[in-house]
């Protein structure tokens, strides 16, 4: 059901992606093609699904949280253009094609993530069909999550020393760097929705516990997946001399981690009114990934 799912929603994505980042016929089309290339890449689109899934469940079966979904995704790519940089995590592939620095130049790659950021708002700003209060307080959250305070701050600990960090310190790099899109994700459905607050608080909750799930698997891949299945370079904390809750706890016990949390986010999807089968399956699917 998932992989369904996700292919689905890939490709009404990528057909507005298709448009949205269309060669303009003018001098700097190289930076849009850069953008193309960055974000039609396969990606799993896991954080726009989220967005809209959970706008289905407050209710809503339309399709106008679709820019709000497509402003989160080229946030989100944005983000990963610039980690794989030579100044940040210097990884040479990335969905198991060149890194945009590699294929486009590192100037180019710059530019790239910075089109794709500035782009996704003025995508977000477009959006119709949804009364305006909600469309602002949706783009203010989106604002916050990519900022100081969410996704940036995250990246700021992630390249500081942290050979030697406690659990503590870990986490909260989880929390924002990884955690921070995907529990904005799930605000914005319901917000754009026009759910509650109490509603919004819980699934930000989601987000966030699905967020700690993510980053754990993914660092336990990095220490034991396959570089071909992924798509990018393995064993790149090491590389890096990043301490993990991976590396730090053992594996086995990060499994079980992994899973506590992805339980305490179902727990979370009891408090919703609609089918949240989709989400539930999502969760898991996330959790059980080898990729």
């Amino acid at each position: 059901m998932v992989n369904e799912m996700l292919k689905d929603y890939q490709l009404k994505l990528d057909s507005r992606f298709d448009i949205i980042l269309a060669e303009s016929g003018q001098l700097y089309d190289e930076v849009l093609n850069a953008c193309r290339y960055s974000v039609l890449n396969g990606g799993k689109r896991i954080r726009p699904v989220l967005l809209l899934e959970f706008y289905k469940l407050c209710g809503k079966d339309d399709d106008c949280a679709y820019n709000l979904a497509c402003a989160l995704e080229m946030i989100h790519s944005y983000s990963l253009v610039h980690d794989d940089l030579p100044c940040m995590d210097n990884d040479d592939m990335r969905r198991g094609k060149p890194s945009c620095h590699k294929a486009y130049g590192e100037s180019m790659a710059l530019l790239c993530g910075d089109a794709l950021l500035t782009e996704a708002f003025s995508i977000a700003a477009k959006t119709k069909g949804i009364p305006a209060e909600n469309v602002v307080k949706a783009v203010a959250h989106l604002a916050a999550s990519a900022g100081v305070a969410g996704m940036i701050g995250g990246q700021v600990i992630d390249i500081g020393d942290n050979t030697k960090s406690d659990d503590d310190v870990l986490f909260e790099m989880y929390r924002l760097k990884t955690g921070a899109l995907l529990k904005t994700a799930c605000a914005i459905g319901c917000i754009l929705a026009g759910a509650d607050d109490e509603l919004v608080a819980i699934a930000e909750k989601f987000g966030e516990k699905l967020g700690v799930a993510f980053q754990i698997i993914d660092d336990i891949l990095d220490s034991t997946g396959d570089a071909k299945t992924l798509g990018k370079p393995v064993g790149s904390d090491e590389k890096n001399n990043k301490d993990t809750i991976a590396v730090r706890l053992g594996v086995e016990y990060c499994r079980e981690l992994a899973k506590k949390y992805t339980d305490e986010a179902y727990e979370c999807l009891e408090h919703f009114d609609g089918d949240a089968t989709r989400l539930k399956a999502l969760a898991a699917y996330l959790l059980e990934r080898n990729y």
